[in-house]
């Protein structure tokens, strides 16, 4: 067992912690009131999702390694967020379109993180 000062000890509390931070942000982002506010541009819903998909996949990886478990569960989390939208918050609404986009998310992130952590 590597001891807390080996770089192998630091890069895993890295990645640790990086996950963590992105699973919250996640949370935030996906399940926080909407501010109603008008978009920056057409379609930027679909960038943020890609994105927050996109790093939560990575740094997912990044903790957990290539685990078929891990990557199904952050695939089934693209739907369940959108019906936790559509039928659990009042000031939200649910998505196919953003699925298609937090899977696209979970696709980047996942393959990038493939190619970083070798």
């Amino acid at each position: 067992m590597p001891s807390a000062t080996t770089p192998s000890a630091r890069t895993s509390r890295w990645a640790a912690r990086a996950f963590a931070v992105s699973l919250v942000l996640s949370l935030v982002v996906l399940l926080s009131p909407s501010s109603g506010g008008v978009a920056p541009f057409p379609g930027s819903d679909k960038v943020v999702h890609i994105a927050v998909f996109a790093l939560l996949a990575g740094t997912a990886r990044w903790r957990f390694g290539a685990s078929a478990v891990v990557l199904g569960l952050i695939v089934a989390y693209a739907p369940v967020s959108e019906v936790v939208q559509a039928t659990l918050l009042s000031d939200r609404s649910g998505d196919p379109a953003d699925v298609v986009a937090d899977l696209t998310g979970v696709a980047i992130g996942w393959l990038l993180a493939r190619r970083l952590t070798r």
